[in-house]
């Protein structure tokens, strides 16, 4: 395991530095400086100074996503041109007091776990150091080597861990042992130490119990999102020793199959080389293999099939702890309904609505300033209208384009009453007294159509 000294050094690239690191000389020897003792004494400059250095530790520290630091690696991490900040411990003093960071020692003494080495002796807790601590709380500025912890950062890590194991085919068993869980966090936990804080995370959190059974740590996790973890129980252990125990019978029938498979090699060189006696033995030593990996693929069966018993039986218990449930919450939710309130709501409901249908048929029926329209007379009247606008107009000639007399008559030359006259009596007298003589007061142009007539 790494210590302190040997954390390898990676400085901010320039695009994660701020913009006045290389331009502003003036800017960053100040910020280089040390804090004034109190803040009092000039609590701008003390405020913007803190506020550039904490965000730029809190900065570095998410982007490498590593969980540990110390003030060691952040001095060597932010030297330019041969200084380096001389706030940088009053910084991490600041950060300790807002929670953003946390010692390492009071973390592991937080987690309420009789399981702390981990079995790799890196957790060694100095209850001494760590009573003083608590006592002083974090006043004290850390020390160079001494490990401090992101804790928004491992937070986040403990999370995605969890959920790599929830979407992984370890999570269809009810424990997991260390190793195994080692193997599938490889990628998000890099090295021995960050794996071991992100599961003390996950056991301060209940999301994650730990037992050791005759040297072999057993890990427990909680089944749903938001759920704690129960203690491992002896069902538990169970489990896992037949997990176990499927696992060694699988690694002995590989075992076995490949040694069958070399006893049939040596048995074809052995004929080969005209040695029958000895094929002969390695044919038998073969077939003796055969037959125990039979006997052991029998046994691998019946302890796959007790595990198969377990989970269903598990997912048993589960589905009757939420039909137990629910039927609690319908108790609660039908306490006060009974069959004879529902049937004497639905009376009073229907009696209502027969009480606003007459009265909605009472309002209908009365008429405006006291006189009610004769509603039948009203539509036999309507429906003659309607028969009257449906029929068709008769069909009439277009109107004429030419006038209807010809010139010559509408310009009549002018006739004296003597000469007309005397023209009708000519008429009257050829036509047998057919024609009445017409009175001497007409108009001038009746005269002149009943001549052309």
């Amino acid at each position: 395991m790494s210590s302190p000294e040997e954390v390898r050094v990676a400085p901010l690239p320039e695009g994660d530095l701020p913009p006045e690191w290389e331009t502003d000389e003036e800017r960053m020897a100040f910020l280089f400086s040390a804090f004034k003792q109190s803040r009092e004494v000039n609590a701008t400059d003390w405020d913007s100074k803190m506020g550039f250095w904490s965000e730029l530790v809190l900065k570095r520290g998410r982007r490498r996503g590593e969980v540990r630091t110390c003030l060691r690696e952040l001095q060597q991490a932010f030297e330019r041109r041969g200084s380096v900040p001389l706030g940088l411990g009053t910084v991490l003093r600041e950060l300790l007091r807002r929670g953003k960071l946390q010692r390492e020692s009071d973390f592991m003494a937080s987690v309420d776990s009789s399981w702390i080495s981990w079995g790799v002796g890196v957790f060694i807790l100095k209850p001494l150091k760590w009573t003083l601590s608590s006592v002083l709380g974090d006043s004290k500025v850390p020390e160079e080597e001494e490990i401090l912890i992101y804790v928004e950062l491992l937070q986040e890590k403990a999370e995605e861990v969890y959920h790599l194991y929830q979407n992984s085919a370890l999570s269809s068993h009810p424990v997991v042992g260390l190793s195994e869980l080692r193997s599938l966090c490889t990628t998000l936990c890099p090295d021995e130490r960050t794996f071991c804080l992100v599961l003390l995370q996950l056991q301060k959190e209940k999301r994650v119990t730990v037992l050791e059974q005759n040297g072999d740590k057993i890990m427990k996790f909680a089944r749903g999102l938001h759920a704690k973890v129960s203690p491992v129980n002896d069902v538990d252990i169970g489990v896992y020793q037949l997990m176990q125990s499927e696992q060694l019978l699988s690694q002995k029938v590989e075992s076995l199959a490949q040694e069958a498979e070399r006893c049939k090699e040596e048995a074809r060189s052995a004929c080969r080389a005209g040695k029958k006696q000895l094929a002969l033995r390695f044919l038998k030593s073969r077939r003796r293999t055969e037959r125990r990996i039979a006997e052991l693929h029998s046994k691998l069966d019946v302890v796959q099939g007790i595990l198969d018993r377990i989970y269903a039986s598990q997912t048993d218990q589960m589905v009757f702890n939420a039909y137990q449930a629910g039927v609690g919450a319908l108790k609660l939710s039908m306490k006060d309904v009974t069959v004879e309130k529902a049937e004497n709501l639905v009376d009073q409901i229907q009696e209502l609505c027969d009480t606003q249908d007459e009265v909605s048929q009472t309002l209908a029926g009365v008429g405006i300033n006291g006189s009610e329209a004769d509603t039948e007379e009203l539509e036999k009247e309507l429906h003659n209208l309607l028969l009257d606008s449906s029929k068709e107009l008769p069909d009439l000639p277009s109107v004429p384009q030419k006038p209807l007399f010809p010139e010559s008559v509408l310009m009549l030359p002018s006739i004296s009453d003597a000469e007309l006259e005397a023209e009708l009596e000519k008429l009257t007298l050829s036509d047998g007294g057919l024609a009445q003589k017409t009175n001497s007061g007409s108009s001038q142009p009746e005269r002149a159509l009943e001549l052309h007539l």
